[in-house]
């Protein structure tokens, strides 16, 4: 089931098209990557869906029924371009932005508490956020981004400025929220982050939608169709690249006749990277 469908979305700066008729589905309870290079329309996109922005022609659906203002307190939404007010004291302002979610006092302070211990920065509430080195205000910014417990969160690059410690910490807070029910987006240039966290992806450029669907399904359309093959024989450890039968049975019973003992064989899928790469370079040709 969707939680955010998008149709036909069009947006236009002055005669810049920021968006051309993009129509898509957001799961509900899962993780969508929404992929493209610096342009492409993807922040324009979450600005509409946060109704930050208006769109000039299409619609979104927020749970089957056109969204509303009052659903955005159900959306978190961290932007790449971070915004904290540096002069306040770090507790003054997450408890700010968790009330303006929604929150009470009491409930803010409760979760907020909770939150700060898990990341670690329990002794900074009562510093100012200019105080803080950058991870520890990217670290911030996640943490009022989630806080409410909103049913979709939307996480521009939300792994930037992360050493590997913190980026693999948000990683397992990422997947944490989704096995407690929350519906995310993941907008990212880390395609190793989409194949590891994404359940499906949406891939824009140039203001178009060029492909959308499961991560798995895209990566296994995009392949050429071979396995990999690792066996032992009496020469030792080996490993073949071969075309893919339809069920693999005469592959594997050709090696198993020669008496060799079949280690793994597994079939090779080609990167999101490689894949993105190739779609957006593809879409720059055909200009």
């Amino acid at each position: 089931m969707a939680l955010i469908e998008c149709k036909e979305i069009c947006k236009n700066f002055g005669e810049k098209v920021a968006l051309d008729h993009v129509s898509l589905d957001i799961p509900e309870g899962k993780i969508f990557g929404l992929l493209g290079p610096n342009g492409a329309g993807k922040t324009t996109l979450i600005r509409i869906i946060n109704r930050i922005t208006i769109p000039n022609g299409g619609e979104v659906l927020f749970g089957g029924r056109p969204i509303q203002q009052s659903d955005v307190e159900k959306i978190g939404y961290m932007p790449e371009e971070r915004g904290l007010y540096r002069k306040m004291k770090v507790g003054e302002q997450a408890m700010y932005l968790a009330q303006l979610k929604g929150m009470s006092s009491r409930d803010a302070m409760n979760a907020l508490k909770d939150w700060f211990v898990r990341f670690g920065i329990q002794d900074w509430w009562d510093k100012k956020v200019e105080e803080l080195s950058k991870g520890m205000a990217q670290k911030l910014q996640f943490i009022t981004t989630v806080v409410h417990k909103p049913s979709l969160l939307i996480l521009d690059e939300p792994f930037s400025g992360f050493d590997p410690v913190n980026a693999d910490l948000i990683r397992k807070e990422i997947l944490r929220l989704k096995e407690e029910g929350a519906s995310i987006v993941l907008s990212t240039h880390n395609m190793e982050s989409v194949e590891e966290l994404c359940d499906e992806i949406a891939l824009i450029n140039k203001a178009r939608l060029v492909i959308t669907g499961g991560v798995d399904d895209i990566r296994r359309k995009y392949g050429n169709n071979n396995v990999e093959l690792v066996y032992t024989d009496a020469e030792g450890r080996h490993t073949e690249v071969l075309p893919r039968e339809t069920d693999g049975s005469s592959t594997l019973s050709a090696f198993i006749s020669k008496g060799v003992a079949i280690n793994s064989y597994k079939e090779l899928m080609p990167r999101m990277n490689d894949i993105f790469i190739k779609l957006v370079t593809e879409g720059e040709d055909k200009q």
